[in-house]
């Protein structure tokens, strides 16, 4: 970009520019690049100006144009971010050694059981665990016992 073009047709009109970009941006960083890419916009659609209306409206039309294409990527950048963040922490899930042993020995439970036990891993009490699933407390404390010795069994064959 020229020196002239900048003094003469973008200087000027500074003022709405800021304005715009201040507008959209949180940061003095974002407001220098969206600063920067309006006046590089405007440099290269300057040919494109056909003079229907007034440089002004043309400069303003072009910085809100920038500001908010800027402003959509930046929004999605961020929440690319977020969920790559979710996905990391939801990861460290895995990394547990002797949870993911807890969990393969949970799979391999029948339906119900499996049920029972996430419900009491929850810290669920026996009594809420049997209205879920329709039976008594004492049903579900005796179901518990036999779970945990059976995961003992299953969890000792895979530890040891």
């Amino acid at each position: 970009m020229s020196n002239d073009f900048y003094t003469s047709s973008i200087l000027p009109y500074s003022g709405i520019i800021i304005k715009i970009c201040r507008a959209y941006t949180d940061t003095q960083e974002d407001f220098e690049d969206f600063y920067q890419e309006v006046c590089l916009q405007i440099w290269k659609s300057r040919n494109a100006f056909q003079e229907k209306s007034k440089w002004s409206t043309w400069i303003y039309r072009i910085t809100l144009n920038i500001c908010l294409t800027l402003s959509k990527k930046k929004n999605r950048k961020i929440k690319r971010e977020e969920l790559i963040k979710e996905k990391s922490e939801s990861n460290l899930a895995f990394e547990n050694e002797n949870l993911n042993l807890l969990y393969e020995a949970i799979k391999k439970l029948s339906n119900v059981d499996r049920a029972i036990i996430l419900l009491h891993l929850e810290e669920n009490p026996y009594q809420e665990i049997a209205n879920i699933l329709g039976t008594s407390s004492n049903n579900i404390a005796v179901r518990i016992n036999r779970i945990k010795k059976q995961l003992k069994i299953i969890l000792d064959g895979k530890i040891n």
